[in-house]
């Protein structure tokens, strides 16, 4: 299949030979959203992109990461008109709020169901974040173009068959997806090949954990470190996925 501008970021995601190809794909999009949000094309300064700020907010992960990034600055200007819009909804849902006198059994009723009104806003907004939100839509398309790919290129399943498969948190979704995606065939032949190359990967990250401790035995000092030195950081990621070894994201001096 001829390369286009869709397919280009996840052929290069499987190029990179990594633990995870789907790992590659979330971390430069992240960073991507990061550069968008704060970086020197200054998008915070837009009326348009403070309004969708404004209305989604973001989540502690993501404002930590926003922090470090190191634009203070932008930063401000986010928070600054965020906690406009955070006051004006905050007054509102004061206005709303009535406690009111209940009964023992409806205070348990509540307890029970997490009704309180001001609890239920806080919580939506906690779950409200512009960069998970567009990281989640761009995923997405993500793994359209990787099942279309898998459908309609040869190249794709090569790819698989020479990578190190996938950590699980990204082997589950390609698995969420696949009934939806592929006919019977392709989906038992999809699952042979991704089932064998997880245990496989998964048994050879494993082997690398192990041999690391060794490694701290005094009788071991003189052996290979074989490929163990980064063991901790991999076996991480190739269970749940992301890059714990990864310095913190900054702006572009």
């Amino acid at each position: 299949m001829k390369e286009t501008l869709y397919t280009i970021p996840l052929t290069d995601a499987f190029m990179a030979a990594d633990e995870c190809p789907l790992c590659f794909v979330e971390r430069n999009v992240e960073q991507d959203l990061l550069d968008l949000v704060l970086g020197s094309s200054a998008s915070y300064m837009e009326s348009d992109m403070r309004e969708e700020t404004d209305k989604a907010g973001f989540c502690r992960a993501h404002f930590k990461k926003m922090f470090d990034y190191g634009n203070t600055l932008g930063n401000a200007w986010i928070l600054k008109t965020h906690y406009i819009a955070m006051e004006k909804e905050f007054e509102k849902q004061v206005k709303m709020y009535s406690p009111g006198k209940s009964s023992f059994l409806n205070k348990l009723k509540k307890a029970e169901e997490g009704s309180d009104p001001m609890a239920a806003w806080i919580k939506e907004k906690e779950k409200s974040c512009y960069i998970c939100d567009h990281y989640a839509t761009t995923y997405e398309r993500y793994l359209d173009t990787f099942f279309f790919m898998y459908k309609k290129d040869d190249g794709m399943k090569k790819m698989i068959e020479n990578s190190k498969g996938f950590c699980l948190h990204h082997f589950g979704d390609i698995c969420d997806r696949m009934e939806r995606e592929l006919s019977d065939a392709q989906r038992a032949e999809l699952t042979e090949l991704l089932f064998t190359k997880t245990q496989e990967n998964l048994k050879r990250v494993g082997e690398d954990v192990a041999w690391l401790i060794e490694k701290f035995d005094y009788r071991n000092k003189d052996a290979d470190w074989k490929d163990s030195k980064d063991a901790v950081q991999r076996g991480m990621q190739k269970l749940w996925g992301g890059y714990p070894a990864d310095p913190v994201y900054q702006q572009s001096k």
